[in-house]
C-alpha cells in the first residue's frame, strides 16, 4: 500500500455556485420556477431554461466542488436539448454527471435572494423536490436585500449555493 492512498481518508470538497436571472417582461406568460417549484401567482424569470436560480446555483456549486466547471459548460445555451429545461432536470443531470466522475454529493445549501416569491410557506416542499433530484440533502433559505440592487428592486432573483462532495471510495476520478 502506498502512503498516498493509505495515510489519509478522502477529504470532502466544497464548491460555491451563484446564479442570477432578471424577471421576464410583465406581459410575458412565462411561468415562475424557483427551487424546483412552480409559483403560479408570479411572472417568470428570463433564461434559456426555466431560469430556476436556486437549482442553477446548486448545479454550479456541485460542479465547482468536483472541479468539473459550471452549468454552462455541462449544458450550454447553444445546446437546443436544454432549451426550456427544468432546473430539477438540470440538477438531476448534474448529480449523475458528478457521480460518473467519481464523486458523491454530501449536501447542498442554497439561499434565494429575492423579494418574490416568498419561499417560507413552501420551503419544505422545495427541499424535498431538490433533495430527491440530487439524491442527497438540500436545504433552502431565503433573504431580501432591503430594497438594494436588482433583487431588492424586484427586477430579478439570485441564489448562492454551497455543496460538499466526497470522492467515492475506489472510484477513479476523471
Amino acid at each position: 500500500m502506498d502512503s498516498a492512498t493509505s495515510a489519509h481518508p478522502p477529504f470532502p470538497r466544497v464548491g460555491t455556485g451563484v446564479d442570477v436571472h432578471g424577471y421576464s417582461a410583465p406581459d410575458s406568460d412565462r411561468p415562475l420556477w424557483v427551487a424546483g417549484l412552480r409559483w403560479s401567482d408570479h411572472g417568470g424569470l428570463a433564461g434559456h431554461s426555466d431560469a430556476d436560480v436556486v437549482a442553477h446555483a446548486a448545479c454550479d456549486a456541485v460542479l465547482s466542488a468536483c472541479g468539473l466547471g459550471d452549468i454552462g459548460r455541462l449544458v450550454g445555451i447553444d445546446d437546443p436539448q436544454w432549451s426550456g429545461a427544468s432546473g430539477v432536470d438540470l440538477l438531476r443531470h448534474t448529480a449523475q454527471h458528478v457521480r460518473d466522475h467519481g464523486y458523491e454529493i454530501g449536501n447542498i445549501s442554497v439561499q434565494l435572494i429575492a423579494v418574490r416569491p416568498r419561499l417560507t410557506p413552501r420551503r419544505t416542499e422545495a427541499e424535498r423536490v431538490l433533495s430527491t433530484a440530487v439524491g442527497a440533502p438540500v436545504s433552502v433559505s431565503a433573504t431580501t436585500t432591503d430594497g438594494l440592487g436588482l433583487t431588492g428592486r424586484g427586477e430579478g432573483a439570485a441564489a448562492i449555493a454551497t455543496a460538499i462532495v466526497f470522492p467515492a471510495p475506489n472510484v477513479p476520478r476523471t
